[in-house]
């Protein structure tokens, strides 16, 4: 895949402009974005990024974080509290994301979304309210390891971050999740995977490829 340099600017303007020509594959209304990235490659700044142009443009927004999503302590830690199979496999709650989350905004649903489910602070319910999602709007979905799963996304982003780059921007008791991350590449396949790829190793200097982006050739 080739990359093209881009500013944070103008990639989020051009993803915004992107989802706004968009329509859902499933002939709903309402379209699904996933912004799928390593805690270290930060998905959440380039969810907010987007939303706020999106929201600017008139369009109504839920995005909302797989963090909120997570299954309770006992069921993450129930090998060890550095297990990376668990982590790839076990931490996010994928079954309540299709219930609480893409099920509601199926054609035909309610648009009525719970935006978070789990509080791993306190390992409570949050009981946060249903947010209804007007037709026409646009959800986003940010946090790793998001592909795979057949969530039914219309347009789907991953923050590259190469092997090294990952390692060096992990923060040190985070590194055991290096493991499913790699599991990730290798069975997943992120970077063929998406729709669009941002190589974010500097985050200064983001490039973007893939469909959208750069195109065709091999990454030099």
């Amino acid at each position: 895949m080739r990359f093209e340099a881009i500013t944070w600017e103008r990639l989020t303007d051009a993803l915004a402009e992107r989802a706004t020509g968009l329509k859902a594959a499933d002939g709903g209304p309402w379209l699904r974005i996933a912004i799928d990235g390593a805690p270290a490659a930060h998905p959440e700044e380039l969810s907010r990024r987007i939303a706020e142009v999106l929201r600017a443009r008139g369009r109504p927004v839920l995005a909302l974080s797989t963090e909120g999503f997570l299954r309770p302590a006992s069921l993450r830690f129930e090998f060890g509290r550095q297990d990376p199979d668990t982590y790839y496999d076990g931490w996010f709650d994928t079954g309540a994301l299709w219930r609480e989350v893409f099920g509601p905004l199926d054609p035909g649903g309610t648009g009525r979304v719970l935006p978070d489910l789990w509080d791993p602070a306190t390992d409570r319910a949050t009981r946060s309210p249903y947010t209804t999602l007007p037709e026409g709007g646009i959800l986003l979905v940010h946090g790793p390891l998001l592909l795979g799963h057949w969530f039914p996304f219309d347009l789907t982003v991953h923050l590259r971050l190469s092997p090294p780059a990952l390692r060096r921007r992990t923060e040190e008791g985070e590194r055991w999740t290096l493991t499913a991350f790699e599991r990730y590449e290798s069975q997943v396949r992120p970077t063929e995977a998406a729709d669009v790829v941002v190589r974010v190793d500097d985050p200064r200097h983001p490039a973007w490829g893939g469909a959208g982006g750069a195109g065709g050739a091999d990454e030099g």
